[in-house]
C-alpha cells in the first residue's frame, strides 16, 4: 500500500471538489474513532477551513475524551481547524419521550440508535449551511459498500466520501502514517449509538479483518458451501448483511415515466 501517495491523492481530491462545489470549507463529526480521526486530518491537510463538531448523546467518557484530544491535536497542528461541542443529549431525550414506542424492544432500540445518528446529521448540515461548508463522510468501504453498517440519512447523509474506497485495515495504515493518537488506533471500533461500549464486532458478529476477507471472497464469486467452520459463518454474516442493506448502498430508485404517458 502506497500510503503517502494515497494520502496526497485524497487531499488533492478534497481540494479539487471543494473548489468546484463553490463552498468554503469542510465540517464533520468527531466520534473518537479511527474513521473520523483520519478524515478530519485529511481535510485539515487541504488548508481550507475545517469545523470539527463533537456531538455527544449519552456518550461513554472514553469516547468523549478521545474525540476532544484528537480535536485539540488537530487545532495545535493546523491553523485552519476550529471546533464546537454540541451536546444533543437533551434533544434526544425529548425526541425519545415524544415518539410512540413499540413493544418490540430490539427494533425500538435500533430505531432510537439510528435517530441519534440522524440528529447528528441534522446538526452537521445546520453548521454547513451557516458557513457554506460541505459535510465530509467518515464511512469506509466495508461499512458503506460491504455490509451497509451505517444509518441511512444519518452518518450516511454526507456530501463527499473521502475514505469510501478504503477498507478498515487501510484506514488504520493511513491513521498510523498521519500520527493519529494511539488511544484512537488501539480503541475497539464502536458506532457509539447505544450509550454503552458495545463494539461493532458485538453488533455484527465478526471483526473487520474477517469481513474484509469475506468481501473479497464474495466479490470473487465464492459460495457459502465452499467454506466450513468460522469461515463459513463469517461469509454468511457478510452475505446476509450485504443483501439486506442494498437499499442503503444503491441510489434512490426513480419511477421513470415514458414520454407517451406524459403527453396528452
Amino acid at each position: 500500500m502506497q500510503t503517502e501517495k494515497i494520502i496526497n491523492h485524497i487531499v488533492n481530491w478534497l481540494t479539487d471538489y471543494l473548489k468546484v462545489s463553490n463552498q468554503k470549507g469542510f465540517v464533520l463529526g468527531i466520534s473518537g474513532g479511527i474513521d473520523s480521526a483520519v478524515v478530519s486530518t485529511l481535510c485539515a491537510l487541504t488548508e481550507y477551513p475545517l469545523l470539527c463538531v463533537e456531538m455527544p448523546i449519552h456518550q461513554e467518557k472514553n469516547q468523549i475524551s478521545r474525540a476532544k484530544n484528537h480535536i485539540e491535536w488537530l487545532k495545535n497542528n493546523h491553523r485552519n481547524v476550529s471546533s464546537l461541542s454540541v451536546d444533543l443529549t437533551k434533544t434526544f431525550d425529548l425526541f425519545e419521550k415524544s415518539v410512540v414506542q413499540t413493544t418490540d424492544d430490539y427494533n425500538n432500540s435500533l430505531a432510537l440508535a439510528n435517530s441519534r445518528s440522524r440528529l447528528r446529521m441534522m446538526t452537521l448540515y445546520y453548521y454547513a449551511g451557516i458557513h457554506s461548508y460541505i459535510v465530509a463522510g467518515t464511512g469506509n468501504k466495508i461499512e458503506d459498500f460491504g455490509i451497509g453498517f451505517f444509518t441511512k440519512y444519518g452518518d450516511g447523509g454526507v456530501d463527499i466520501s473521502p475514505i469510501g474506497d478504503l477498507k478498515k485495515s487501510e484506514v488504520y495504515h493511513i491513521g498510523e502514517f498521519l500520527g493519529i493518537h494511539t488511544d484512537i488506533l488501539n480503541a475497539v471500533p464502536t458506532d457509539g449509538l447505544f450509550g454503552d461500549n458495545r463494539s461493532d464486532e458485538d453488533q455484527i458478529g465478526a471483526t473487520y479483518n474477517e469481513l474484509e476477507w469475506a468481501m473479497e471472497m464474495y466479490e470473487k464469486g465464492y459460495k457459502s458451501k465452499e467454506f466450513i467452520g468460522r469461515e463459513k459463518e463469517v461469509f454468511e454474516i457478510y452475505k446476509k448483511r450485504h443483501l439486506a442493506n442494498q437499499h442503503k448502498m444503491k441510489p434512490i430508485p426513480i419511477c421513470l415515466i415514458s414520454e407517451n404517458l406524459k403527453s396528452n
